[in-house]
């Protein structure tokens, strides 16, 4: 059974930094899209950002300029990398990939971490 988890939430101050990893394991052939998304209170899950196999990226125009998606393919982890983070990106951050597994491929998500921007 695959499994998706996220590390490196937490909280942090107005203009600070975080990285977050998303590690996935379990019966692996190819992992395609990978995509991180949130949910802040009382408000919908959206896209932050999203990353194909070969690497091309799309970021929500929110965090353009100021969030760097990657992935590391062999390892099978995606990364977040947040800077000039604002109190608007407190959320529930969520990981999700679409993995070729058997017996068949399918979305799989993580159960989320938390980040908390205090102004």
């Amino acid at each position: 059974q695959v499994q998706l988890v996220e590390s490196g939430g937490g909280l942090v101050q107005a203009g600070g930094s975080l990285r977050l990893s998303c590690a996935a394991s379990g019966i692996i052939f190819r992992i395609n899209d990978m995509g991180w998304y949130r949910q802040a209170p009382g408000k919908q899950r959206e896209l932050v950002a999203s990353i194909t196999g070969g690497g091309s990226t799309h970021y929500a125009d929110s965090v353009k300029g100021r969030f760097t998606i990657s992935r590391d393919n062999a390892k099978y982890t995606m990364f977040l990398q947040m800077n000039s983070l604002k109190p608007e990106d407190t959320a529930v951050y969520y990981c999700t990939g679409n993995v070729l597994t058997t017996p068949r491929a399918g979305d799989y998500w993580g159960q989320g971490t938390q980040v908390t921007v205090s102004s």
